[in-house]
């Protein structure tokens, strides 16, 4: 409600308009009466009221010195005048002095009810204008502020316009992050707080006028609802990305341990990129996925996370291991040959899918889910390929057994890891690549030694330079020397 004074330093008209207007009909509480300049001037300045009706000639101080000394002090205060005396000289004064109206006595009621309601329509037209101009002037200041937070040459210089005066006096910043509302900080003479929200955070941005205060921190200690993080404070207002980065990690943190309340990044504490449980589980459930065993895989995994769950880890530590068991598992899923790129749809990645995850149990179950999804995969790509390839190997072994012919090459000829080509040609073979391959030459030789080949041109033909070493793998391979075989008489 808007309050009003009435000045005139006779009785019947205080009495008069204090009666017969209807002042709340106006929205007005009618705060007190004067008689004289000077009271009316104390009256003032104790109410600070939004309008004043006022005689001009008043003993102590005239009714014109009064609206010009009031004026001075509140400029937005509503003045109305009235007078006995019509003269102009009365009236450009008042005019000037900016009166929403000047009337004359004997006081007409119906003009001095047109004269509040001017005063009125002008206060709400001023707050309407004021109202806007203050969220204009917001507006550009949540823009600079986060315009601050992303960082850029010019940020901390277009915050500093839309600050005001006070920037310089600006000696520190510390930024809050939390997803939901965060608690309120009442505003102080010692510091300067500015909400603005991003990509689905509530921001708080403190800018201290004295760092060394901790009035600020009073309703965080106190708050225990949602989670709230919060970065360092910094004596430069260009160091507030920075901060904010600070507290998205002290919130991520606070989130992580499923926590509520105020969490500082200065707790965190120091924190390590991975944790000793890795190296134990990472290479038993790599050899699983290349094997191809679904179930010893699911198996190690389960043990592994159990750890995980139970594990002291930060988020980012956490994050770092479990993308490097999921970074592994993608390159055994590239050693089928086939495109690991099929393996998620377009746009998904792993990477910013991990990101949105909160407790350990959750990133568990992420990792779980992911992993499962692999060894699906790349069974399937096996099943699809495996007979093909071995096929197109065996021709080509055929082809090349007379030189040396390393496993490295023929998976290379039918685009394999080698390793897996390992294990792929010994599930669909029943027998090793190198045994497989002494096989082929040694039926070979046993033809060429039925045809009466030297034993030195014989073990050229099947891929050994010295005839010694090839006579060597003969006997082993048949129980006698190729020499005994030849006397045998065994053509096959």
């Amino acid at each position: 409600m808007l309050k009003a004074l009435v000045f005139d330093d006779e009785y019947i008209v205080l009495r008069g308009l204090e009666k017969l207007i209807d002042w709340p009909e106006y929205g007005i509480e009618l705060a007190g009466t004067a008689a004289d300049g000077l009271s009316a001037l104390r009256l003032f300045r104790e109410m600070k009221p939004d309008i004043i009706l006022t005689d001009i000639r008043m003993p102590g101080m005239d009714g014109l010195t009064l609206i010009e000394t009031i004026r001075a002090e509140a400029p937005d205060t509503m003045c109305i005048v009235f007078s006995g005396y019509n003269e102009f000289e009365y009236v450009r004064s008042a005019i000037k002095l900016g009166v929403v109206d000047y009337l004359e006595k004997p006081v007409n009621i119906e003009k001095i009810r047109e004269g509040i309601s001017k005063a009125v329509a002008r206060i709400e037209e001023l707050n309407d204008y004021s109202s806007l101009k203050r969220k204009w002037q917001q507006g550009l200041l949540e823009k600079s502020v986060l315009q601050l937070l992303e960082g850029g040459p010019s940020a901390a210089e277009e915050w500093a316009e839309s600050f005001g005066p006070d920037a310089a006096k600006v000696e520190g910043v510390t930024v809050l992050v939390s997803k939901n509302e965060a608690p309120v900080v009442p505003d102080s003479e010692e510091y300067r707080l500015v909400r603005v929200s991003r990509g689905g955070e509530s921001i708080g941005v403190v800018f201290h006028f004295r760092p060394s205060s901790e009035e600020w921190t009073s309703p965080l200690a106190a708050w225990t609802q949602e989670l709230i993080g919060s970065g360092r404070t910094y004596s430069s207002v260009a160091e507030a990305p920075k901060s904010y980065k600070e507290a998205q990690r002290a919130l991520r943190y606070g989130k992580f341990l499923e926590g509520k309340g105020w969490v500082r990044f200065e707790d965190l504490g120091e924190s390590h990129a991975e944790s000793p449980l890795l190296p134990e589980w990472e290479e038993a459930m790599l050899f699983d996925l290349r094997i191809g065993d679904k179930d010893g895989l699911m198996e190690k995994l389960d043990r592994y996370l159990e750890e995980f769950r139970g594990a002291k880890l930060t988020p980012e530590a956490a994050e770092v291991e479990l993308l490097k068991i999921l970074t592994h598992g993608l390159d055994v899923a590239k050693e089928t040959g086939g495109n690991p790129s099929d393996i998620y749809p377009a746009g998904y990645w792993p990477q910013l899918e991990i990101r949105n995850l909160h407790t350990p149990g959750e990133m568990a179950d992420w990792l779980r889910k992911e992993m499962e999804t692999i060894m699906d995969w790349i069974l399937g790509v096996r099943h699809r390929s495996k007979h093909a390839a071995i096929e197109k190997a065996l021709r080509y072994i055929g082809k090349n057994y007379g030189r040396d012919l390393t496993q490295q090459e023929v998976a290379d000829h039918v685009q394999m890891n080698a390793t897996y080509f390992s294990l792929l040609f010994k599930e669909e073979m029943d027998i090793s690549y190198i045994k497989y391959l002494t096989q082929v030459r040694m039926e070979k030789a046993k033809l060429l030694l039925g045809a009466g080949e030297s034993i030195q041109e014989i073990s050229e033909k099947v891929g050994y330079q010295h005839a010694r070493h090839f006579s060597e793998v003969f006997k082993k391979y048949a129980g006698v020397t190729p020499g005994q075989f030849r006397q045998q008489g065994r053509p096959s």
